[in-house]
């Protein structure tokens, strides 16, 4: 199997989580930051994992310039995540994992699994402890059910 782990990081919480996914991934899986993308190579995956962080409910102005240049996805496997606050108050806004997902199916993606959330404690970070864990824990979910 052929993965592609998107991620943009403002403090290095979203790389790190990007990185696990991709380090329990079997197969080649290419973890790249957003700006080290061609959009128009996504669709030469099998499996296409695009993470954020949450900014104002949304993810971050790179990543929404990068999924607006993504070319139609065609029925490509597809799964989101992104990295949050866990503080009630931030509900109001929503996250970015959610509109992530609706733009990739969109645009053809076949959403694999739910979008996930992985906890930050503070706008800075540090990652919640476990999340590395739990996102090693996804990236497996994620790979039982990718057509072979």
């Amino acid at each position: 199997m052929k993965s592609l782990i998107v991620y943009d990081s403002v403090h290095g919480n979203t790389e790190k989580i990007a990185r696990a996914i991709g380090e329990a991934i079997t197969g080649e899986a290419q973890v790249l930051h957003v700006e080290k993308v061609n959009p128009s190579e996504i669709t030469t995956y099998n499996l296409l994992i695009i993470g954020s962080p949450t900014h104002g409910g949304r993810p971050t102005p790179a990543m929404r310039e990068f999924l607006s240049k993504a070319p139609a996805l065609n029925g490509a496997t597809v799964a989101a995540f992104d990295t949050r606050i866990p503080m009630k108050w931030v509900r109001i806004f929503g996250y970015a994992a959610g509109r992530i997902a609706n733009i990739l199916k969109r645009k053809g993606g076949k959403l694999i699994v739910p979008p996930e959330a992985f906890f930050v404690m503070g706008t800075e970070g540090p990652l919640k402890e476990g999340e590395i864990e739990h996102a090693a824990s996804w990236a497996k979910e994620i790979e039982k059910k990718v057509p072979m």
